[in-house]
């Protein structure tokens, strides 16, 4: 199915929805979670009866549900197509009935660019730190295939000397799973360059020296 531009998206007038980096999004705001509860049920529902729940996922809280709609195409990346605005209607249709309150506006999606000369050598040691695997690694971009990161995309520089850095992710994991996430983030091409706080946390360094830090709730207060 052919891929939506931004311009597609525009023309479509999907009012309680705006296109981010790569999904629909939208905020439903409702009383509280179990009205919550009953919108996504229905949501879930018609998404189901157009064989596309696969397009679709949800963030229930008190008072809100968040929406997000796409085509996921695994190692060809996420896209939009006319099967997600044919959905985002329908979703759009059942909040009217249950007298949800569209909140476009309120939607965010974080994602992390990095200045590299070296896409191709740091993108697997990057897919492996955020999601334990490099399958979601796609073109210029790191992606979790579910959803559980903000994504990296690699803005390509001429090369030039790593400068002081003055940020960096802290990624955190369930205890059992750090040693393999850092095996296998050196095994893609990182260093471990400070372990002396582990398992609390241990701070690596993809080839080009930039920092992350893969953390636990072990020896912490």
């Amino acid at each position: 199915m052919d891929h939506l531009t931004n311009d597609d998206i525009r023309d479509a007038g999907l009012a309680d929805w705006r296109k981010l980096a790569q999904r629909l999004h939208t905020r439903y705001r409702v009383a509280d979670a179990n009205a919550a509860a009953a919108l996504l049920s229905d949501a879930v529902s018609v998404a189901s009866e157009a064989s596309l729940t696969a397009h679709l996922e949800a963030t229930l809280a008190e008072g809100r549900l968040d929406l997000r709609v796409a085509t996921d195409e695994g190692p060809g990346g996420v896209w939009l197509t006319d099967d997600d605005v044919r959905l985002a209607r329908v979703l759009s249709e059942v909040a009217t009935r249950h007298g949800a309150v569209a909140a476009p506006g309120e939607v965010t999606q974080v994602e992390m660019g990095l200045d590299t000369a070296r896409r191709d050598s740091l993108a697997p040691f990057w897919g492996v730190v955020l999601t334990g695997t490099t399958d979601g690694v796609v073109d210029d971009s790191v992606f979790d295939p579910t959803n559980r990161t903000s994504s990296i995309w690699f803005q390509e520089t001429e090369p030039h000397e790593t400068p002081r850095q003055r940020w960096h992710p802290d990624v955190w994991v369930p205890p059992e799973v750090a040693d393999e996430r850092i095996a296998s983030a050196v095994a893609a091409g990182g260093t471990v360059v400070d372990d002396s706080e582990a398992p609390s946390f241990t701070v690596l360094a993809d080839a080009e020296g930039n920092r992350v830090c893969v953390c636990t709730v072990l020896d912490r207060a």
